[in-house]
């Protein structure tokens, strides 16, 4: 067990920044440091007696800590209300759950858009490159600042499925069970492809400066909507855009000429415009070289069953979509094999979906059904009381 940390500092209940004294750097992957990191989370529910009903939410690529509540900047709701609130899936009356914007991100942890604590400017690409696995420590530092030595399950779906697994290979005796959704044990070549083409497209906006954009009060605000552009394509499937859009006109007639004549190309503007106004492009950069450089097994001679040696008690749900071919389900079978080899209990269901991967954000009854009867079976076993 991680003891708590003194030096650190933590805020009100229901959410805060975590601090890092100076005198405590978060080591890197690549064999740099942070000084003075910074972590930005929110938590929902109640900690019970004993600290035993906790839950770490973790979030996909442009997600952020705000899971079950509004969005400070666009006021929508929380990003997976469907699943985690009372009487929910991840019930807020049963668990008190904790979710924590990822290392490298931009809504309050410590990223390329924060002031480097040593020169007094903002990082831009002097930030250094980071890793899930640096994102989990960061996670880690959190709990043991919260005084949470041992949670009841670690939880998320895409990069947060990433980041689960991450957990059971680096802190299994801290996690009771363990939800990985619609995600992999290493990023695909074609994942690289897309990620770097939405990388080409934020460096190749002359906004971009090099990087140094926010110390010169511009945005390359239409390089990333491109990127944000291209990479929504891949959270759908086809079946879905076809039902949704198929060939509908914006307007009557065609405009022969480059405006969104499609109600698909509306809609994939929107989504970029509408991006640009609560991400920072920078942190997009980073975050999805992580991704990239996600590779569980390599550190374990290539073979993904020794990354879980040490988390055969943990209790593990795979669950993926049969329509979902950014993370397919072969990505998920090879994870719940290796965890198999490596003698852990583990649930897995592929889910009959025509959403595209998108569908753990979305109402998906079967998969609200499968996480409700894992988490019950799973308090069950922890001894939770309902």
């Amino acid at each position: 067990m991680t003891d708590v940390r003194p030096a650190i500092q933590t805020i009100e209940t229901g959410g805060g920044v975590l601090k890092l004294a100076p005198e405590l750097p978060l080591r890197l992957e690549s064999g740099g440091r942070l000084i003075g990191v910074e972590v930005s989370y929110k938590t929902y529910g109640r900690l019970n007696e004993d600290r035993s009903n906790a839950i770490l939410i973790c979030h996909a690529l442009t997600g952020d800590q705000h899971v079950a509540s509004p969005h400070p900047q666009s006021g929508k709701p929380g990003w997976w209300t469907q699943v985690v609130g009372p009487g929910r899936p991840i019930d807020l009356n049963r668990y008190f759950v904790i979710c924590a914007n990822v290392l490298g991100g931009c809504m309050g942890s410590t990223g390329p858009s924060s002031h480097d604590p040593v020169t007094g400017r903002v990082y831009g690409l002097n930030f250094p490159v980071i890793t899930i696995g640096d994102m989990v420590r960061a996670q880690a530092e959190l709990l043991s600042a919260l005084g949470i030595e041992t949670l009841f399950a670690v939880v998320g779906g895409s990069m947060g499925g990433m980041q689960v697994l991450q957990w059971a290979s680096d802190y299994p005796e801290r996690m009771f069970s363990a939800v990985c959704i619609a995600s992999a044990a290493r990023h695909s070549a074609q994942n690289i492809a897309f990620h770097e083409v939405g990388r080409q497209a934020i460096m190749a906006d002359p906004e971009w400066r090099g990087g140094d954009y926010l110390r010169l009060a511009v945005r390359p605000e239409k390089g990333l909507a491109v990127a944000r552009m291209a990479a929504h394509i891949t959270y759908l499937s086809e079946p879905a855009l076809q039902r949704k859009f198929g060939r509908e006109l914006q307007r009557d007639g065609l405009s022969w000429g480059f405006d969104a004549d499609f109600q698909v190309e509306s809609y994939l503007r929107h989504q970029g415009s509408s991006f640009v106004d609560r991400f920072d492009a920078n942190a997009y950069l980073y975050i999805t070289r992580a991704m990239d450089y996600f590779d569980l097994a390599l550190r374990h001679g290539g073979v993904l069953a020794r990354a879980f040696a040490r988390a055969r008690e943990v209790r593990f749900c795979v669950l993926s979509f049969t329509s979902d071919w950014l993370y397919p389900t072969t990505e998920s079978r090879h994870v719940v094999r290796a965890l198999n080899a490596a003698g852990a209990r583990t649930s897995f269901l592929e889910i009959e979906s025509d959403r595209g991967h998108d569908a753990f954000l979305l109402d998906e009854p079967v998969m609200h059904g499968a996480l409700q009867g894992f988490m019950d079976s799973a308090a069950d076993a922890r001894g939770l009381r309902p």
